[in-house]
């Protein structure tokens, strides 16, 4: 070969090593490389499509194989220059930039998103809040009641196939055990062809039941509804509670998120009346040009997905509200979805009724306020229930811009859903006629709750201290669990930046919304969704799904982009990739799902959005053995290197969240916990519903208090 050429290729290797090693980017790109070329060796071995075949050389492949064993068998230590590693405490919480256009008072708003938030008035049974599915951690630890069939099943051409049949329990109301997750059981938790049994049920959160909505009695929690038969949830032929077809998300640090939901349907953008942004054209609040001049404006509130999240579940006749409520029938009290936010309902709903319910009650009415809260303590009427001389139309004044609420006309609503603006009559509003601060009750809604969740950042781990230079904030073990997750074990793909997550507004700030995978055939993909292979894409297509408004386009951004509907849809022009985006090439969307931030995850069991595995050395097992349906690639992890990961996987949890403390402190809370009886028999409550264990959560003020059961615990 010659003494030149190999000197040559040794200072090229060793180089390259240097970069590939030593280089935060390099290691990047070296673990998105050897993370394919590992899914690949798994593919072929089980007879999956080889996408390699035509693009990398023999020689290529075991060079990176090669260099993969360097980094998992040596430890690299480098002196490198430059400014010290910061924490998340340096990363700004995204915000819109005009949201002063509508907020005057962002204490107040937040003061008011609080309230909303934990408010049980807010469901149309009286007894649902948002807070009822993210009271632990800011997600969900109940157990009994929270199994749902494989409601989102769809066959091979995405058909709707759903799935009624409970494996998990065999009926609602069952009370989960430890012993039967995880749902997909192998009799080696490292072999994935030692399959012991499958089950495709979902471990989420309990919410409404299927009731009719007919109408608000203003100042009334309880909307009036019909009870109706549930096909799926009811035991001996009484209704239960449903379940979410989608385990429930930690709302903490939600923030950083891009997109929000397990799909990302909730858009970046907010419209001011739904989760859809752009992509709904008939989005509209009303403005007061003056008090006596209305008209209908359509606003733009970028990096506001969290406030796109927070108008989907009032209106969902799963989590919060009977079927055919609006959101200005909750401001009255709220209305009906249907699959665009994952529910079985019978139609549209707009955010109308819930103003007029809500707006004439006392807030958090039902519920006792510490007064040390560290938002609602000075509002508190401790020993009493509720807060103190505000009512929901003075909060909503106080925090919001006049042109928003105040308005001497009426905006009119037909039975064809026409809309028209009129006087004010002398006589007592009809449920067809909507005050504007009635009206744009999604738009108070939605921005209050995100300035709220937006206060609730976890950002005091031992991992951010010692990311900060306290080198002792971390254990000898956890710290190797940082380099397992830095390297071998590949996490860092998906979990990258101080957002733990590639799917937040920083990393799609860097990267793009849209990019092609970094290896052959470098397919386009929605930035920070992955398919990592908890269920096959037809148990629950997630982001392959679409968005179910008229023309039903794609969840995806990627394909939209393939379509030509980027900028009409989103807002902005596609990014531009190289090569040119073809509009017949495979895009990476079904059965992806967003990566959620890691951070207190030692809290917030169940994981992955099936809820299917209980506990952390579950998950650290599913992605040793490459996942469940031959997705990834083996690990190879060392029972020792498990326990590392786990390790520090437990030094990402905020203290402040384990105990409640301020910002995480919160009003007493009232949740359904199951029914009184069990799968074989319910207590009918007399209106064909069975009655609810309840079960309180206290309230507690800033100090925190000593901490609540983790799931199962």
């Amino acid at each position: 070969m010659g003494i030149i050429p190999i000197i040559s290729l040794v200072i090229f290797t060793t180089a390259l090593s240097s970069y590939l090693l030593l280089t935060s980017r390099g290691r990047f790109l070296l673990k998105s490389l050897v993370t394919k070329i590992k899914r690949q060796e798994w593919k072929f071995r089980y007879g999956k499509p080889n996408y390699l075949r035509s693009r990398f050389s023999r020689t290529t492949t075991i060079a990176a194989i090669i260099l993969a064993a360097v980094i998992a068998g040596n430890t690299v230590s480098a002196k490198v220059t430059g400014p010290p590693p910061v924490s998340l405490k340096s990363v700004s919480v995204p915000e819109p930039d005009n949201l002063g256009d509508f907020v005057k008072d962002k204490t107040a708003a937040i003061k008011l998103g609080k309230t909303l938030f934990w408010d049980m008035q807010v469901g149309s049974d009286g007894k649902t809040s948002c807070a009822s599915c993210h009271f632990h951690a800011g997600a969900d630890n109940r157990s009994k009641n929270q199994i749902a069939p494989g409601l989102l099943r769809v066959n091979a051409d995405g058909t709707e196939n759903p799935d009624s049949v409970f494996n998990v329990g065999g009926l609602p109301n069952y009370q989960l055990k430890p012993e039967d997750f995880p749902f997909h059981k192998l009799s080696n938790p490292n072999d994935p062809t030692t399959i012991v049994s499958d089950r495709n049920d979902v471990s989420s959160s309990q919410g409404i039941f299927n009731t009719k909505f007919v109408d608000v009695t203003p100042g009334n929690a309880e909307d009036k509804v019909t009870t109706e038969p549930d096909p799926v949830f009811n035991v001996g032929g009484i209704n239960v509670r449903r379940v979410e077809p989608r385990n429930t998300p930690t709302v903490i640090n939600a923030a950083f998120n891009f997109r929000n939901f397990w799909d990302g349907r909730a858009q970046n953008i907010f419209n001011g009346v739904n989760p859809f942004g752009l992509r709904d054209p008939n989005a509209a609040v009303v403005k007061a040009v003056t008090p006596n001049s209305l008209e209908f404006v359509k606003v733009s509130l970028k990096n506001s997905s969290l406030a796109s999240q927070a108008v989907g579940p009032p209106l969902s006749s799963f989590e919060s509200s009977a079927d055919g409520r609006t959101f200005q029938e909750i401001g009255d009290k709220f209305g009906r979805i249907d699959r665009r936010s994952l529910s079985v309902g019978k139609g549209k709903k707009l955010p109308r009724k819930l103003a007029k319910k809500l707006l004439p009650l006392r807030p958090l009415g039902k519920q006792l306020v510490h007064p040390q809260d560290s938002i609602l303590g000075k509002d508190s009427r401790s020993p009493k229930p509720g807060i103190k001389d505000r009512t929901y139309t003075q909060m909503i004044e106080d925090a919001f811009k006049p042109e928003w609420w105040k308005s001497n006309r009426l905006i009119q609503v037909d039975s064809e859903g026409r809309r028209t603006f009129v006087k004010r009559p002398d006589r007592s509003l009809q449920t067809n006629e909507y005050t504007l601060l009635e009206y744009n009750f999604s738009l108070f809604f939605g921005l209050a709750i995100q300035l709220y969740e937006s206060t609730l950042i976890a950002n005091d781990t031992p991992y951010d201290r010692y990311l900060e230079g306290n080198t002792s904030a971390l254990t000898a073990q956890q710290q190797r669990g940082k380099g397992l997750f830095e390297g071998k074990a590949l996490c860092i793909g998906c979990h990258s930046g101080l957002e733990l997550t590639t799917a937040s507004v920083s990393s799609v700030a860097k990267d793009g919304r849209i990019k092609r995978a970094p290896f052959p055939p470098n397919s386009p993909e929605d930035n920070g969704f992955f398919n990592i292979g908890v269920r096959p894409p037809t148990d629950d297509p997630g982001l392959g799904g679409h968005d179910g408004l008229p023309g039903s386009n794609p969840l995806s951004e990627a394909r939209l982009a393939q379509l030509g509907k980027f900028k009409d849809l989103l807002g902005e022009n596609p990014p531009t990739l190289s090569p040119p985006l073809n509009s017949s090439e495979t895009v990476f969307a079904n059965g992806a799902f967003k990566a959620p931030g890691l951070r207190n995850v030692e809290l917030t069991a169940p994981y992955f959005h099936n809820g299917g595995q209980a506990t952390l050395e579950q998950v650290i097992d599913f992605y040793n053995r490459g996942g469940d349906f031959g997705v990834l690639p083996p690990l190879n992890l060392s029972p020792e290197e498990k326990q590392e990961l786990v390790a520090f996987l437990k030094g990402l949890t905020d203290d402040r969240v384990r105990f409640d403390k301020a910002p995480f402190d919160h009003p007493q809370l009232f949740i359904p916990d199951g029914h009184v009886g069990n799968t074989n028999y319910v207590v009918n409550d007399g209106t064909g519903k069975a009655k609810d264990d309840t079960v309180e959560i206290p309230a507690v003020g800033r100090s925190g208090n000593s901490g609540t059961p983790n799931f199962l615990s």
